[in-house]
């Protein structure tokens, strides 16, 4: 699997190009599925002035929350700024540019990124503070217009990989991630197991490699469960 271009050793160097100024996609909702070996290997890098498209940039002091408090973000493009305190009293502060986006607009615009559509009309934020300064037309009812969403790397974590990219995610952990892998000039994969081309059913490939620039196997990842369930019941860790 060395011998295969897009297979990394470690995060360090899959990372190591990103510059001053990127645009970073980060996959994960909340805390599931979050690429946490990529987020710990850019932030030792001390980067600046990045926008970062993130459902929430980090959650409970943990995931991109270490880039916030560098102050490595100038701009974020998210839908929840809830149970992240760092986020929002760097928003209140203004030391952070934040464009609050309505989650399913959120992921479209990310699709249609990989999709190559350059912009759609939504009524979903029409009379609202997201309308303002957007182009408005009238279908069956008021639309606003909005952009497709671009980024120069997408940073995400899937459960298995094999050396050409090809990927499968568990369950819920798949959120956006296959989306923004198609919407970035350059996806970075982290997976728990990284395996032969092959060894993969062709019908459980939930993300072609194609996409797929960079992959390397993650490792140490603490981040696993935010639910316990025992016997039944739920149990928050």
């Amino acid at each position: 699997m060395k011998n295969s271009p897009k297979v990394f050793n470690n995060a360090k160097e899959a990372v190591k190009d990103i510059k001053n100024g990127s645009h970073i996609m980060s996959g994960g909702f909340g805390l599931c599925g979050i690429p946490e070996n990529s987020i710990e290997a850019i932030s030792e890098l001390n980067l600046k002035d990045l926008s970062v498209i993130s459902n929430n940039i980090g959650n409970s002091g943990r995931g991109l929350v270490s880039w916030l408090k560098k102050h490595m973000i100038s701009k974020a493009y998210c839908s929840y700024v809830g149970g992240n305190p760092d986020l929002e009293e760097q928003i209140i502060n203004k030391l952070i540019e934040i464009e609050l986006i309505p989650q399913g607009t959120f992921s479209e615009r990310i699709r249609a990124a990989g999709m190559g559509i350059r912009a759609f009309y939504t009524p979903t934020g029409h009379g609202t503070l997201v309308a303002e300064g957007k182009e408005t037309k009238d279908f069956d009812r008021p639309c606003i217009l909005e952009e497709a969403l671009h980024a120069d790397y997408a940073i995400i974590k899937a459960e298995i990989g094999d050396d050409y990219g090809n990927l499968w995610f568990k369950e819920s952990a798949r959120n956006f991630s296959p989306l923004m892998a198609m919407a970035a000039k350059t996806t970075i994969v982290e997976v728990e197991k990284l395996v032969k081309v092959g060894d993969i059913k062709p019908e459980d490939i939930h993300l072609p490699g194609l996409f797929v620039q960079r992959i390397y196997q993650g490792k140490d990842y603490k981040n696993d469960i935010e639910f316990l369930k025992v016997e039944g019941k739920n149990e928050l860790v």
